[in-house]
């Protein structure tokens, strides 16, 4: 009986199990099934489903973040929020690109403006102070924001070239980005236009691609002149203005049916007379043209046609004739046919004034007195150089009406050349020459055509040569370096014992090397001073800082520009000799002038001022560079 009952128990026990295994696999298999399927109608077929009774596990690899967040949601609609167990990980995605840093800098009479975004590491207050020292102490205002990624190579180099831009222009917009500048900005006069053109485009790094759009407000031309002139060398324009670019066009297109060859320049300024200047010029080029040689001066509203000697008189009639009948109201012509020279005229008195290319004056020829003699002289002097005038001009008598006027007009004329020749005669004044500014020409025809009256007859050969242009010729950076490395070749240059005073033979040679610096422009440099190892580390340092320091002193009293100039002081950590001999210690006690050039550096470092830290210095032209070297002991 007990055997039984125990039995009978027994067996009510494991169906009892047998049910409950059952239920819960039941259960298992039910909310697999369903949290699966809600998932799968859900497009979610990446999630993975298990259970463990009545735990559900999630495993796989979602998409993104937002997948993995929507999968436990959908999950704990169908079943109990906390019996989900989470095993899913997120698919790893691309690194995000980092942002395109660039800075746009504003700059006007009320100061500067800094908008965009920049690498987090950049060290702004160390921008601002080199803005500030790049534009003498102009306010900056900071409006940039930052973001922490790398910058790449090349931002820091376009960088730095974009505040070197904005020392010289004080109304401009420069954007700046990776390995790009691009300024746009007004300067005063088209001069200075081109030697700021000039001076960027020398200085841009390597790998910085420079853009430019510097403008100039159109000169005041006074008085508003035009000449063309045709003879046996052809078309060709003495002085040519404009007041549009249509204006501009339409005298060159009609020149060019005249004859004219070539490019020609014709000044776009402000001053014309007339709003048909344009058409006054086509028609007075025109009839020039119908004569077939001679010349036609527009001077404001007045014009004088000068025909050739000989000319037909029925031709140079008609000519004139449909001329006058033409031109737009305002314009007065005033038109001649010389005669025919005839032989047996007595000489003519001449005057002529002569300019080598050394730079040598000679004055020759008639004048009216010895007062104007010495009037002549002086003036010539004012404008060369004194020591490089000479006279030999004799005092005549009955020279012609208004002689004097024309033979210091004559010499004013030939100050605009570089060299040649201005010969003067009773009809007319001859220049001719080179010069290395575009403008002379047009400036000598201006001059005559004020002074002389709009019929006056001269005649202009007036040729550019780039290579006595000032601003093309300018020696490159790399050449600055090298000349101030000969001039200090074999020459050594002390301070004072125990002092950063430069001693009498030191002055000397910093004279030469601020002539060469004049000559260079503004180029940036660093003046670097050096000591041997003698003393404590401390005062070495001090000490060639000092020196370098001195010597930028020094070469302001030269006037010599020195806002690229940076001075350091390196004390004994650079040594280029054994500081364990006298003759080494000499050597290693110096001043080097090296050219500043940027370079990339670790993204992570990009603070201006780690610009020049990490630039190489004397990566320029030779290993020992241009030492000034100290014959006392530091």
């Amino acid at each position: 009986m007990i055997f039984a009952t125990a039995g009978a128990f027994a067996g009510a026990a494991v169906l009892s199990a047998l049910a409950a295994g059952y239920a819960v696999t039941a259960v298992e298999d039910g909310s697999r099934h369903a949290v699966r399927d809600a998932l799968y109608s859900r497009g979610m077929d990446w999630a993975e489903v298990g259970t463990n009774g009545l735990q559900v596990f999630l495993a796989g690899t979602a998409p993104d973040e937002a997948a993995r967040f929507a999968a436990l949601s959908v999950a704990g609609t169908v079943v109990d929020v906390t019996r989900v167990i989470d095993q899913t990980v997120v698919e790893e995605t691309e690194p995000l690109a980092p942002p395109q840093f660039a800075i746009e800098i504003l700059r006007n009479e009320r100061g500067i403006s800094l908008i965009g975004l920049v690498p987090a590491t950049l060290d702004r207050q160390a921008l601002i102070e080199e803005i500030a020292r790049a534009t003498d102490g102009a306010p900056v205002a900071d409006l940039l924001e930052a973001a922490d990624y790398p910058a790449p190579e090349t931002w820091r180099p376009a960088l730095h070239h974009a505040v070197r831009a904005l020392g010289d222009l004080p109304r401009s917009k420069i954007s700046v980005s990776a390995g790009h500048v691009a300024v746009t900005a007004m300067v005063d006069s088209a001069g200075e236009k081109r030697r700021i053109e000039t001076d960027l485009a020398r200085g841009s790094p390597e790998d910085v691609r420079l853009a430019l759009d510097i403008s100039a407000p159109r000169p005041v031309i006074t008085p508003f002149t035009l000449r063309l002139v045709i003879d046996g060398r052809g078309a060709r324009f003495d002085a040519c203005s404009a007041d549009t670019e249509q204006a501009r066009d339409r005298i060159v297109h009609a020149a060019v049916k005249a004859g004219l060859e070539g490019r020609a320049d014709c000044v776009v300024g402000m001053g014309v007379p007339s709003p048909k200047w344009a058409r006054a010029v086509e028609l007075s080029i025109d009839a020039l043209a119908r004569l077939g040689a001679g010349s036609v001066t527009l001077t404001d509203a007045d014009i004088a046609l000068l025909a050739e000697p000989g000319t037909d008189q029925a031709l140079f009639d008609d000519v004139v004739g449909a001329l006058d009948g033409a031109l737009p109201e305002v314009f007065a012509l005033d038109a001649t046919l010389p005669p025919p020279p005839d032989e047996s005229d007595p000489e003519a008195p001449e005057f002529i004034a002569t300019l080598s290319p050394e730079g040598q004056v000679l004055l020759r020829g008639r004048v009216s007195s010895a007062r104007m003699r010495d009037t002549a002289t002086s003036l010539a002097q004012a404008r060369f150089a004194g020591d490089a005038v000479h006279v030999t001009a004799r005092v005549a008598e009955e020279l012609p009406a208004g002689w004097s006027m024309r033979v210091l007009l004559g010499i004013e004329a030939l100050a605009h050349l570089d060299s040649g020749a201005v010969r003067v005669t009773p009809d007319t004044i001859g220049v001719r020459g080179k010069s290395g500014r575009k403008e002379a020409g047009t400036a000598i025809a201006q001059l005559l055509a004020d002074r002389l009256g709009s019929g006056a007859r001269y005649d202009l050969d007036v040729s550019y040569v780039e290579q006595l242009d000032p601003v093309s010729q300018l020696p490159t950076p790399e050449e600055c370096e090298a000349r101030i490395a000969a001039v200090q070749d074999e020459r050594k240059i002390g301070f004072e014992p125990g002092s950063a005073r430069v001693d009498g033979t030191g002055a000397v040679i910093l004279d030469e090397i601020a002539a060469i610096l004049k000559e260079c422009g503004e180029i940036r440099m660093e003046v670097a001073g050096h000591t041997d190892s003698q003393g404590r580390e401390e005062m070495n340092a001090r000490l060639s800082l000092e020196r370098a320091r001195a010597v930028l002193d020094e070469l302001r009293l030269r006037r010599v520009l020195t806002s690229g100039l940076e001075a350091e002081g390196y004390g004994e950590s650079r040594p280029i000799a054994d500081n364990d001999t006298a003759e080494g210690r000499e050597t290693n006690r110096r001043i080097e002038f090296r050219l500043i050039r940027p370079e990339a550096a670790p993204a992570e470092q990009t603070t201006l001022e780690s610009t020049a830290d990490t630039v190489e210095k004397g990566a320029g032209t030779g290993a020992q560079g241009q030492d000034i070297t100290d014959d006392e002991q530091d």
